[in-house]
């Protein structure tokens, strides 16, 4: 669940601080967006550049104006190389964490998301890979085929499983698309849980002050059968998320 606001004035405060957070953080996409225009131009590296440096900003912001810090556990698991990520994601944060933590991540989102002004250039130039999901098992070979190219180029391809932001302690809501990831790909899956919804809810200003985790968790190896593999990363990825909540 998430938290509940504490009396004034400390939930003034925690108003007030949360603006300003917000305040940092849209208005350096904005500026930094329109400053680096021209990487637009350039490789694709040269574009998703600003955008891990604006994630690393983000975060450095998030724990001087909220007092929120991020702390990973299983930082030697992380990939480096060419690999598929499937995570819980209970918050924007998640984006953020991933951006600023993994050399090349190729993110699976929303095609919506792409009509998003600077946002959705730079997502578009970075070569993100944009999901449809009113096509159905067309979306899939597209996704699977955008994976692969990725690959190629040493990429982490990080997928959210739920396809949506969750709260915390909420049913799981796995959907199958990563699986056919995971079986055309040929990779061993690595699984992160989380906590992050417990500090920065799904919807609202809100933010709250803490430390919000994230863990990295031994990778699935590859050749599973469909149900074995579902099963295996909702258990693992569920335990983790909620004894981080505990």
């Amino acid at each position: 669940m998430t938290r509940t606001p504490d009396p004034s004035p400390a939930r003034t405060m925690l108003w007030l601080r949360s603006f300003l957070f917000a305040a940092w953080m849209f208005g350096l996409a904005l500026v930094m967006g329109l400053a680096c225009l021209p990487l637009l131009l350039g490789s694709r590296k040269a574009a998703l550049a600003p955008v891990r440096l604006w994630a690393r900003w983000v975060l450095a912001g998030l724990e001087a104006l909220v007092g929120l810090r991020v702390e990973v556990e299983g930082l030697e698991l992380a990939p480096v190389g060419p690999a598929l990520v499937a995570a819980k994601h209970q918050s924007m944060l998640d984006i953020l964490i991933g951006l600023a933590l993994m050399p090349d991540p190729c993110f699976v989102m929303k095609k919506e998301l792409m009509w998003v002004p600077i946002f959705g250039w730079f997502s578009a130039k970075s070569r993100m890979i944009p999901v449809d999901r009113s096509a159905g098992s067309a979306a899939v070979r597209a996704m699977t085929a955008k994976a692969k190219e990725a690959l190629t180029e040493g990429r982490q391809i990080v997928v959210y499983p739920e396809g949506t932001r969750q709260l915390p302690g909420a049913e799981p809501a796995y959907k199958p698309g990563v699986a056919g990831l995971y079986r055309e790909l040929e990779l061993p899956c690595t699984l992160v849980g989380t906590d992050s919804g417990r500090f920065w809810p799904a919807k609202g200003l809100i933010k709250y002050p803490g430390v919000a985790t994230y863990v990295v968790l031994p990778s699935i190896p590859p050749g599973l059968k469909r149900a074995a593999f579902m099963a295996q990363m909702q258990t693992r990825i569920e335990a983790a998320s909620s004894a981080l909540g505990n």
